[in-house]
């Protein structure tokens, strides 16, 4: 278990208490010695009560994409993974809220620079594409992950995972014939 004092500061933040409709909980992961980084949108109501990132039905989903099983997910060593936001941002009419805005410009800069060894950043839904694309990203979050290979340097765009985009899955076979082998490839890569 990593105790450093910056990962430890991040799972103490409050940053946004006051802002949410329950008690701050981060949950992240964070390791030197992580090769792949993980950066989606912000836990779930399931992940924000077991404190486990992806321990829903779009995590698993996430795995079968990637062909990694749960114990490598897991393995910080392997996989690190930073929301947008570190909390659960509460539900809307349709859906989770979006992320809370404070958490990456705190948070992200400095645990990306305990991470040296990352080779590979999994960008998943609008937050995180306009991050960290900003003006590189196209029209719309199909578009950009439509022309992923422009982004091959280390950053690869991907839809959320969730089973409610399995309509946008079947409206884009060209992601699961293109998208989905190389993802597997380069993970595997990675990983060896």
């Amino acid at each position: 278990m990593i105790t450093d004092p910056l990962i430890a500061a991040a799972n103490r933040c409050t940053l946004c208490a006051g802002q949410l409709p329950h008690e701050p909980r981060p949950v992240f992961v964070a390791h030197p010695r992580a090769r792949i980084l993980i950066i989606g949108q912000a836990p779930g109501r399931k992940v924000h009560e077991s404190g486990t990132p992806w321990a829903d039905a779009s995590g698993k989903r996430l795995r079968t994409w990637m062909d990694v099983d749960e114990d490598i997910f897991y393995d910080p060593e392997h996989f690190a993974i930073l929301p947008m936001g570190f909390c659960f941002p509460g539900s809307g009419k349709a859906g989770d809220l979006p992320p809370r805005p404070e958490c990456a410009p705190k948070w992200h800069g400095p645990l990306l620079g305990l991470m040296p060894d990352i080779q590979l950043t999994l960008l998943f839904g609008q937050y995180a594409i306009q991050r960290y694309l900003g003006d590189r990203r196209k029209k719309n979050l199909t578009e950009t992950v439509r022309h992923w290979r422009d982004y091959e340097g280390g950053f690869l765009p991907l839809p959320h995972p969730s089973p409610r985009n399995q309509i946008w899955e079947r409206k884009n076979p060209w992601f699961g014939e293109e998208v989905i082998p190389y993802l597997r490839e380069k993970v595997a890569s990675v990983l060896r």
